[in-house]
């Protein structure tokens, strides 16, 4: 049987050209069973989401086992299997992941929706249904190249492996699991959603908490420590209200933010990107157990408590250490400023909830991305837009690991909100692509 990668793609694409439904009939399958995210219990009307992670994974596990390869689940969370399929080992300078995620986000309001939230229907070129473009459509195109590889007789060099894992919407602790128990590769590609682009990088994501401190009191005296008294008057307990101090922070921060925009870029992510997007904001009286304040219908109490939760996104190419770095530094100074402050300084808590995603940077003169653009020639397209990832994936736990990592998949609109669909043609060319990109990553093994 010859080796030459080109024959062998075309032996591969016609297996894909005889049986073109294929691979649109698994991801209808996987968008049928509804596979919450179960960190998001709620906006998911009477759909039980209980254990539908691992009901997507049994699913997928038959399917690889009937193809010969070597499949192993394992709790990745509680009651949340994370899925791998390998080919047998071979270079591990071919080696290659093709990832997915199987969880998807809450439905939200069913009455905006113009069809059934998990429909998995076939409609006027579309797959419909939450999770189809977020990304069921993406796992679907690389479990129909591995097969369509497979039954062309395709033997490859080096190692080929699917990453079917949980809670990439809450985390990517799946992913992170995955790299922790050594599932590792030269080169990862992640099938997210794109519309023909090849995303090189995305920037790194933190959710990280700031905590002001205060002195509770009476708001009668408020004036008292926000106004200079005299000093005959001063008792020295004058109340602080930690809103007060919240809102010369965020009013600072705002500054903060625009200098960084202005300073940093990177040539593949807009302007602006990396920003401190304030998301909750929580101030009120008496700290509580939980880290947040405990009284917060009294406007009566001067409060003693603000707590700001922040979602801080920063370029491919930074260093996470050093972001976290400058942040803090620019905490300090702010605290410096300001008598009380000084001696009752804010506190800064990384990796909220457990989230952090690191940067993801890969070449575009890297091999992978190669084989991908030929893959596209091939299929006539004379041009393929190398761009940055606005949005962070599971890309970044695998080049955390030193893996290079990339984003293609296929085409479709409104994931994570009403009206969810893929498109088929695009699920079908992609598929073809990644196909083709994995046998000229992985080569063809001779006999």
């Amino acid at each position: 049987m010859s080796t030459d990668p080109q024959d062998a793609i075309a032996r591969v694409w016609a297996v894909l050209d005889a049986e073109p439904d294929w691979t649109v009939d698994l991801a209808s399958r996987l968008v049928r069973i509804p596979s919450v995210n179960p960190k998001f219990p709620a906006g998911n009307g009477d759909v039980d989401i209980s254990g539908r992670e691992a009901e997507v994974q049994a699913l997928l596990d038959g399917e690889l086992r009937a193809l010969g390869l070597t499949t192993r689940q394992w709790d990745a969370l509680p009651g949340r299997p994370n899925l791998v399929a390998r080919t047998s080992a071979g270079d591990p300078d071919k080696s290659l992941i093709l990832c997915g995620h199987v969880d998807v986000v809450p439905v939200g309001d069913a009455s905006a929706w113009s069809w059934p939230p998990f429909s998995g229907e076939v409609r006027d070129g579309r797959l419909l249904g939450r999770g189809s473009q977020d990304m069921k459509a993406g796992l679907a195109c690389c479990v129909g190249a591995i097969r369509a590889i497979r039954k062309a007789g395709i033997e490859l060099e080096g190692q080929l492996a699917l990453h079917s894992v949980v809670d990439e919407e809450a985390g990517g602790f799946g992913a992170r699991a995955a790299v922790a128990e050594g599932e590792h590769a030269a080169a990862v590609i992640v099938a997210e959603p794109g519309q023909g682009e090849i995303f090189l990088c995305q920037g790194g994501l933190e959710w990280l908490r700031v905590t002001i401190r205060g002195r509770q009191g009476h708001s009668a005296y408020r004036y008292t420590g926000y106004w200079p008294q005299p000093h005959a008057a001063r008792t020295g307990n004058e109340p602080v209200s930690a809103a007060d101090i919240a809102t010369r922070f965020l009013m600072a921060l705002r500054d903060y933010e625009a200098g960084v925009a202005r300073s940093k870029s990177h040539p593949l992510m807009p302007a602006g990107v990396n920003h401190f997007g304030v998301g909750v904001v929580q101030i009120g009286a008496g700290m509580g157990p939980d880290g947040l304040p405990q009284i917060l219908s009294n406007p009566g109490i001067v409060p003693d408590v603000a707590v700001i939760d922040i979602d801080m996104k920063f370029l491919p190419h930074e260093k996470t250490a050093e972001v976290r770095a400058d942040f803090e530094a620019f905490v300090a100074g702010f605290c410096a400023s300001d008598p009380w402050l000084r001696d009752n300084p804010i506190t800064v808590e990384w990796e909220l909830y457990g989230l952090h995603f690191p940067p993801m940077n890969t070449s575009p003169d890297h091999p992978i991305v190669g084989s991908i653009r030929a893959a596209r020639g091939r299929l006539g397209h004379a041009q393929t837009i190398l761009r940055g990832s606005i949005g962070v994936t599971d890309g970044a736990h695998y080049a955390a690991a030193g893996m290079q990592a990339l984003r293609y998949g296929p085409a479709g609109a409104n994931q994570h909100g009403a009206d969810e669909w893929a498109d088929v043609a695009s699920i079908r060319e992609t598929t073809k692509i990644l196909a083709a990109a994995v046998i000229d990553w992985c080569g063809v093994r001779s006999e």
